[in-house]
């Protein structure tokens, strides 16, 4: 999948939001955390990890908006550190099942978070790759839900959210 077009949305609306906001915070780690935080929420709507629980996971479209709300915060950090020469999605995958793909993939930001290469910054890519394999996300829907997501964040910011 092409992510120039996604880097080119990103690099924008980062831009907006850094004119909008002023901030003396270290916003790469705070990117990282959320990035994190975004993971979560996302294992959350899939309901992967509650064995305890009857109740199904949430409607696939708000799955796909969780996804994709993280896809925003990997491309920023990538933007962070130039690595938006990353054309494509880097090719791999990893095996498990979709609880597993989540420990894992927090692994690898978590990692990512302290070996600032490239090497480590697509293993995360290869890593969201494999969760949407799981959860049979195609490129499209991801591209799709991608962009509602980024115009939906204009707005949020827009009106002061």
């Amino acid at each position: 999948m092409k992510l120039t077009k996604l880097f080119e949305m990103q690099t924008e609306l980062d831009a907006f939001i850094q004119k909008q906001r002023t901030t003396n915070e270290d916003v790469f780690q705070a990117k990282g955390l959320a990035l994190l935080v975004e993971l979560a929420e996302l294992a959350n709507e899939t309901r992967s990890f509650k064995f305890w629980s009857s109740k199904g996971p949430s409607e696939i479209e708000v799955i796909l908006e969780e996804y994709v709300d993280s896809i925003h915060f990997i491309l920023s950090l990538g933007i962070e550190l130039g690595f938006e020469t990353m054309t494509n999605w880097p090719e791999g995958k990893v095996e498990g099942e979709l609880t597993e793909l989540f420990l894992k993939t927090t692994e690898s930001i978590t990692y990512f978070l302290k070996d600032l290469t490239m090497e480590s910054y697509a293993n995360v890519w290869i890593h969201y790759g494999s969760i949407a394999e799981k959860l049979e996300f195609s490129h499209d829907a991801i591209i799709e839900a991608y962009i509602l997501k980024n115009e939906e964040n204009y707005t949020r910011q827009k009106v002061g959210y």
